[in-house]
C-alpha cells in the first residue's frame, strides 16, 4: 500500500508528477504507458460514406426486387412501401448497433458524447420505419385478401414462417425506444435502463429469419440473401469483438486489482489499481475506461469513469463521485478486488488540439479527466484552468491540479459558489481567458454545465473545431 500512496501523494515535495516517475528499488524507473493512437478523421468519413452507400444499395435492391405486375395487383403498392421501409429500418438498426459498439477508431474521432449523440439522433428512425413496415404490409395484405386489417394481422402472425418471433422482436424494439425517450430515461436507474437496452440485440436476432424468409428482395435471390447474411454476421461479430472479446483479453492480460481506496472529498474517492504489463496499455490523458469491479453487486455491469492521472505502471487511478448505486458502492471496495476494463475511450486528448495553448474548464467531478489531460499536455501549453464547484470542499484534486498548472506556467482559477455568486459563464470566460479564441477549449462536467460553457465559447467566437468536451452523465 505504501507504493501507490507515495506515488499519488501531492502534498510532499519529494515527487512532482509533472517531471518525474516513481523509482523502483535500485533507482530504475518503470516504463511509461503508451499513448493512445491519434484520431484518423479520414476513417470516420469513409465510415459515413460506407454506411450511406449501404443504405442506398438496400433501397435499390428493394426497388428492383418488385415487378410492375406485382405493383398493379390489389395492395401491391402498399406492400411495396412496407417492404422498403422494413429493409431500410433493419439496415439503420444494424448501423445504430455498430455506433454503440464502442469501436475505438470511431470513438477517437467523435468521443463518447459524439457517438451517443448520433446514436440517439438515429435511434428513432429504425423503429419508426419498422413500425411503418408493419402497418403498410398488414394493410397491403388485407387489401389483397379483401379482409379486415386486424384479421389479416392475426393471419400474418400465426400463419407465416418466423412471424411470431419477428413480432416479439418488434415489441422489444418498441420497448427500448420508449425507454430511450429523455423524459423517461432521466427517471430510471441507469442499471435498469441498461438491462432493457440490451434487449435490442435479442430483437434483431429474432427478426433476422423473418427478413430472410419473407423479404421480396431475398426470395429467389440467393446472392442477395448471402450478402445480407454477411452484413448481419459482421455486425454481430463486431459487437462481440469490441464489447466482449477484446475487454476479456485485455482484462486477463493486465490482471488489475484494487490496492487502495482513498477519500478525496465528501462523497468522492480515488481507487488505485495495480496490474501487469500496463506499459503496453495505450491510453492518453483525458480518456476513460468502462470499469467492472468483480465483487458482489458490481460484477455484472461496467460503468465509465475517467482516469484521474496518467498510468504509472504498475498503477492506474480513477476518481469517482457517489451519485448513484454503482458509484456509491465503489467507495466500499476492498483491496484485492479484481477489476475488468473496457477501453480506453474518449476524444478529449492532447492530440485533438488545434492550437499550442489551451483552456480547461471543469465542473465538479469533471476535473478528473482534465487532471490527467493536464499531465499529458506539453509544458508550452500555458494552460488556463477554471475549476467550478458549489463549495470549496468539492474542489477535487485541487493540489494536484495546482502543481501541474504551475509546472506548465499556467494559471488556475477556482470558482466556488452558486451560479449567481460566480457570475455569467460568457463573461467569466471573456475575463479570465481573454485570448480564448487563440486556444483550444476542453470542458468536462454535468450536461447543463458543459452546454453552458460551450454556448458561451461559441458566443465569444471560438471555432467548433477548437472545442472538445465530455459530458459526465448517462
Amino acid at each position: 500500500m505504501q507504493g501507490p500512496t507515495y506515488w499519488y501523494s501531492m502534498t510532499t515535495t519529494r515527487f512532482d508528477p509533472a517531471v518525474a516517475q516513481p523509482k523502483r528499488q535500485g533507482g530504475r524507473r518503470p516504463p511509461a504507458a503508451r499513448k493512445s493512437p491519434p484520431a484518423r478523421p479520414l476513417l470516420g468519413r469513409l465510415a459515413v460514406v460506407g454506411a450511406g452507400a449501404g443504405l442506398v444499395l438496400v433501397v435499390v435492391l428493394g426497388i428492383t426486387a418488385e415487378t410492375r405486375a406485382e405493383l398493379h395487383v390489389p395492395g401491391g403498392v402498399t406492400t411495396f412501401v412496407g417492404s422498403l421501409t422494413g429493409l431500410a429500418g433493419m439496415y439503420l438498426a444494424l448501423v445504430n448497433v455498430l455506433m454503440a459498439a464502442r469501436i475505438p477508431a470511431l470513438e477517437r474521432i467523435l468521443g463518447q458524447d459524439g457517438m451517443l449523440r448520433w446514436h440517439r439522433l438515429l435511434g428513432p428512425w429504425p423503429i419508426s420505419l419498422i413500425a411503418a413496415h408493419v402497418v403498410f404490409v398488414t394493410v397491403g395484405y388485407a387489401q389483397a385478401g379483401k379482409t379486415g386489417v386486424w384479421h389479416e394481422l392475426g393471419v400474418l402472425v400465426n400463419s407465416y414462417p418466423d412471424m411470431l418471433a419477428a413480432t416479439v422482436g418488434f415489441g422489444l424494439m418498441v420497448m427500448v425506444g420508449i425507454t430511450s425517450v429523455k423524459a423517461l430515461r432521466s427517471r430510471m436507474r441507469r442499471e435498469d435502463w441498461w438491462i432493457i437496452h440490451l434487449y435490442i440485440y435479442l430483437a434483431l436476432a429474432l427478426s433476422f429469419a423473418h427478413v430472410i424468409a419473407l423479404g421480396p428482395s431475398f426470395v429467389g435471390h440467393p446472392l442477395v440473401r448471402a450478402l445480407w447474411s454477411v452484413v448481419w454476421v459482421a455486425t454481430a461479430g463486431t459487437v462481440l469483438l469490441y464489447r466482449f472479446a477484446f475487454p476479456v483479453v485485455r482484462s486477463l492480460r493486465h490482471r488489475l486489482e484494487v490496492v487502495e481506496v482513498r477519500d478525496e472529498a465528501p462523497g468522492v474517492v480515488s481507487v488505485v489499481c495495480k496490474g501487469k504489463g500496463l506499459e503496453r496499455l495505450a491510453v492518453s490523458g483525458g480518456q476513460f475506461f468502462a470499469w467492472r469491479f468483480l465483487t458482489r453487486g458490481l460484477w455484472w455491469q461496467a460503468h465509465p469513469y475517467s482516469l484521474s492521472a496518467l498510468p504509472r505502471p504498475p498503477y492506474l487511478r480513477l476518481t469517482v463521485r457517489a451519485i448513484g448505486d454503482h458509484s456509491s458502492a465503489v467507495a466500499q471496495l476492498r483491496p484485492g478486488t479484481r477489476v475488468a476494463i473496457e477501453g480506453p475511450y474518449g476524444a478529449v486528448t492532447a492530440d485533438a488540439r488545434r492550437h499550442q495553448k489551451v483552456a480547461l474548464v471543469a465542473g465538479g467531478i469533471g476535473i478528473t479527466a482534465l487532471r490527467s489531460l493536464l499531465e499529458d499536455l506539453p509544458k508550452e501549453s500555458n494552460p488556463v484552468v477554471l475549476m467550478r464547484a458549489a463549495s470549496e470542499d468539492q474542489l477535487v484534486l485541487r493540489q494536484e491540479v495546482a502543481e501541474l498548472v504551475r509546472h506548465r506556467k499556467g494559471s488556475l482559477h477556482e470558482l466556488v459558489g452558486s451560479r449567481h455568486e460566480v457570475g455569467e459563464t460568457r463573461q467569466l470566460l471573456g475575463r479570465l481567458v481573454p485570448d480564448l479564441r487563440q486556444r483550444d477549449l476542453y470542458v468536462c462536467g454535468p450536461t447543463g454545465f458543459v452546454e453552458d460553457v460551450v454556448a458561451g465559447a461559441h458566443d465569444l467566437g471560438v471555432s467548433r473545431e477548437a472545442i472538445h468536451y465530455e459530458i459526465f452523465s448517462w
